[in-house]
Formats: C-alpha cells, structure tokens, sequence
C-alpha cells in the first residue's frame, strides 16, 4: 500500500506542473484536495459511523494539525517549488520528507534512530543540496518552499499515525474537505476570472487519484509501519516522479540529478536497515485502525471468520514483552500508555 501509494502521489508534480499554467496555487491546492473528498465520499457512506464521544481532545489537536500542515500549507508550498523548477527536481526534492519525518519523530515523537538512520537523514539532505545546485540561482528559493512542504508534511505524517479515533479513510475525507475549501476559497478570491471547465475537472481527476487514494493508502500503511518506517517505502515516489516528468513533460535528466537519485536509493536503504528491540509494556487500550491478526497485539476474536486486513473499534489488554518494533500505534513511547 505505501509503495502504490508512492507511485501515484510521484505522478501528482508533473500532472500539476501542466495544470499551474492555468492555475493560481492556492486554487490548484484547494481542488487537489477537493477532489481527494470526492473521490472518498462513496467510501464514507457506506462506512460505519463513529461516535463524536470517541474523538477526544489528543485526537481532535492531531487532526488539526494534520490538516493546517498536510493539507492547507504542505499542497501550497509545493506548488510554489514547483513552478520554478523542473517538475524531476521537484520530485526527487520530496525526498526531504523522508529526512523532515525521521527527524522530527527523533525530536518530538520519541522514534529510534540509530547510526544508519543519521546516515540515511544526511545522505536524504545531501541529495537535496545536490538538486539545489542542478537548478541554479533559482533552486535556492525553490529549495526553500519544497523544505518548507517536506517538513509540514513530516509533522502530518506523525499526527495521521496517532490518529485512532476514526478510520484513515474518514481522515483523508475530512482533510481534503476542509483544507481543499480552505485553499479554494482563498484561490477563488485572487483569481480574475475562473478556468474552463476541463481544466477545473482534471484538477479535481488527480486530486481523487494522487492525493485521495494516495493518502489513505499511505494512513493505513502508517498505523502498521509507524510514519518514519512508511516514510522509508513513500520515499520512493519521487523516483516515480521523475519517471513521469520524463515522459509526459519530456525533460532530460542531468547526471546530477541521477547521482542525487542514487544516493537517495542508498538512503532508504540505510534506514530500512535500522533495527529496535527492548522489553516494553502496553497499557489497556482501546482504539480502531486497520489491522491484521499475525501479531501478538490483534488475537482478539470475531463473531466470523475474518481474512486479510480490516478495520473496527477494539481492545487491547494490558500486555509486557520483547521484540523487534517499529514505531507504530501499538509503539510510540510517549503515547497510549506504552512505557519503558
């Protein structure tokens, strides 16, 4: 899932690139979103409700956060890199959100990181200066919005991965509703007069496809893999979207945008290698999100048979042990009561 989900959000710089010829970027933000909600809403009427009581106030901070950052100011800084670059450097820059979500998860969300992970933050950063200097005079300003994106992207990856209250399709729904308005209006308000139809319509077409599909595979794969770890397999969009710009906007790759593109490879691959062990305890919980019953934390019993993966409000008892982990839902050091 958070491979497909790459691919698809890789294909979302240089499809955007064409459509900010007619669009303003706060407009182009707000109907990637827009069309993200519409293309989920046959999802969520027919998905079972939630009670309000069940959305708390740690729950409700994560979803505020997760739509200022991800969804209002990440899509609109974006935009801005990528109209004064080439929509392959654009791409490849995304890999900063690799770095961005291990960095402020070591800051602030008490993820593990170990020599390998570091390795993989500098090699992700020095990539990126590699690019910067592909563009020019003008990579630095373009540097500066897509490391601006990147890193609202990485606190959003953090809040969609603690969110436990509704499910990850009901969060990207309720993200691309509200941030979509949001930069809609705003886009609305500064634009002359409104494009044609087919043009609006293809906005919204990518919004349904890269960003709707995209986030809520990319929400589910978080509360398995935890947001560094799914960060690691989303870091391969931008290989996929420099793929894309090569083929729809024919642009030509430079050997420094390749070099930097190999030394990103290298840096998923440090980070894959981190290994985390130790003797923990989980606190009695209750909580919904997608999940499989092949680990010791889901051997809770269905009135039915149930096959793959699923979602559903359950429990969870009170448990102590030791294995390798990631920093999932179940493994967050300083939430759900989880302790050393």
């Amino acid at each position: 899932m958070a491979v497909l989900s790459a691919m698809l959000f890789g294909m979302a710089a240089p499809l955007s690139k064409l459509l900010l010829v007619e669009l303003n970027y706060f407009l182009l933000a707000g109907l990637l979103y827009l069309g993200a909600a519409a293309g989920l809403l046959p999802f969520i009427l027919f998905q079972f409700k939630i009670s309000i009581d069940r959305v708390d106030k740690k729950n409700i901070l994560r979803i505020v956060g997760s739509i200022l950052f991800g969804g209002v100011l990440g899509p609109v800084f974006l935009l801005l890199g990528l109209k004064i670059a080439d929509a392959a450097s654009v791409s490849l820059w995304l890999n900063l959100e690799l770095a961005a979500t291990a960095v402020l998860g070591w800051l602030f969300f008490k993820d593990h990181l170990d020599l390998r992970g570091w390795l993989g933050v500098g090699g992700a950063i020095l990539a990126g200066v590699l690019i910067t200097v592909h563009e020019g005079q003008s990579g630095l300003m373009a540097a500066l919005f897509i490391t601006l994106a990147c890193v609202c992207w990485g606190l959003d990856n953090h809040y969609t991965a603690l969110i436990d209250a509704i499910t990850p399709t009901q969060m990207t729904f309720l993200k691309g509703l509200v941030a979509g308005s949001i930069n809609g209006a705003i886009g609305i308000s500064l634009a002359p007069s409104l494009p044609e139809f087919k043009i609006l319509g293809g906005a919204l077409i990518v919004g349904i496809f890269c960003y709707g599909l995209s986030i809520v595979l990319y929400i589910t794969a978080a509360h398995s893999l935890g947001a560094t770890r799914s960060q690691i397999l989303f870091s391969s969009s931008p290989f996929f979207g420099a793929f894309f710009s090569v083929w729809l906007l024919s642009e030509r790759l430079s050997w420094i945008q390749v070099v930097a593109a190999l030394i990103l490879a290298i840096s998923i691959l440090s980070l894959i290698l981190q290994e985390h062990a130790h003797g923990h305890a989980h606190m009695e919980a209750e909580h919904i999100h997608w999940h499989w019953h092949d680990d010791v934390h889901h051997d809770h019993e269905h009135a039915s048979p149930v096959l793959g993966g699923h979602v559903h409000i359950h429990k969870h008892k009170k448990i102590r042990h030791s294995h390798s982990h990631f920093p999932d839902l179940h493994h967050r050091h300083d939430h759900l009561g989880l302790k050393e």
